[in-house]
């Protein structure tokens, strides 16, 4: 449900993978295969860029967060009840 309200308001790029309902990574990997093996067939250059932002979601400040969700204009309902998700949150290795 929070990621079908979200969705108007902080859409992803359709290439996204992670946190959606689809088949992983492995569309974007053949996809990549195939761009590769046309690219050799027509002796093209080609350059590939990967971004893997290490500690993405837990070095991104929770407060700045919510302040973009509601600058974008995310319901005050849907704000709340993200903030009450990170009220208090820990997290034990055993």
């Amino acid at each position: 449900i929070a990621t079908a309200r979200l969705g108007w308001a902080c859409p992803i790029n359709p290439r996204q993978r992670c946190f959606i309902s689809a088949s992983g990574c492995s569309e974007n990997l053949k996809l990549l295969q195939l761009l590769v093996k046309c690219t050799k067939q027509e002796c093209h250059n080609l350059g590939v860029v990967f971004v893997d932002i290490a500690k993405a979601f837990d070095t991104v400040c929770h407060q700045h967060v919510l302040a973009g969700l509601t600058q974008r204009g995310v319901d005050s309902h849907m704000v709340h009840l993200i903030s009450e998700m990170y009220r208090d949150i820990t997290m034990y290795i055993l």
